[in-house]
């Protein structure tokens, strides 16, 4: 493997995952060689994997990620290429293997040098029985967008009680119920009801 490639990977590695984790994040990068992009923000997914017989494989990884998410999606797609390595493509994208593979690349860093506690808490009970995107388990993508939490009186809706007004892409809504990770709101003036991420951040009116 070439020197140059070791420092852009070490390069990128300490500019986006929690500094306590750059070497575990390395040796995993070092011992699977697998090609690596920090990718440009994408609408549908955080990561991605890919492989191909007769290439190496490739892991990308949005780069506007906080570094708790994007150490978590990182771990995700290694898991997705343990899996392929061992089982090839005889396993569901997000089956039991990969669980199982994820679970165990998370444990060495599922703790309080690597996560602030009000990650690591809701981190360790994602792991558990992990999905196939994090915004599936709600006290997890809350943490995680508290660190994104922008500079200003925004608040995620789900933090908006129900009933209660609020404002999101110059329209006024009715906060509704909850269905999974996403809730029932209602445009004030059109009586449009709408699914909104729970995680949205929002305006109080």
């Amino acid at each position: 493997m070439l020197v140059e490639a070791k420092v852009v990977m070490m390069e990128i590695l300490e500019g986006h995952v929690p500094a306590a984790s750059v070497r575990y994040c390395y040796q995993l990068w070092e011992r699977y060689q697998f090609d690596f992009v920090a990718s440009k923000p994408r609408r549908t997914r955080l990561g991605d994997f890919r492989a191909q017989p007769g290439y190496r494989e490739r892991i990308t990884v949005n780069v506007n990620l906080n570094p708790y998410n994007f150490l978590i999606t990182y771990l995700h797609e290694v898991a997705h290429l343990e899996v392929y390595r061992t089982y090839k493509r005889r396993q569901p994208p997000h089956g039991k293997a990969w669980k199982s593979h994820f679970y165990g690349l998370l444990v060495p860093v599922m703790n309080d040098t690597v996560f602030p506690i009000s990650v690591l808490t809701p981190l360790r009970h994602y792991a558990q029985n992990p999905t196939a995107s994090t915004g599936t388990h709600l006290p997890l993508m809350q943490a995680l967008k508290t660190i994104d939490a922008p500079q200003t009186d925004l608040v995620m809706v789900s933090q908006v009680s129900e009933g209660q007004l609020f404002r999101l892409n110059q329209k006024v809504f009715v906060r509704g119920t909850m269905r999974r990770t996403r809730i029932v709101c209602v445009e004030k003036v059109s009586q449009k009801k709408y699914l909104v991420a729970a995680h949205a951040w929002v305006e109080k009116v």
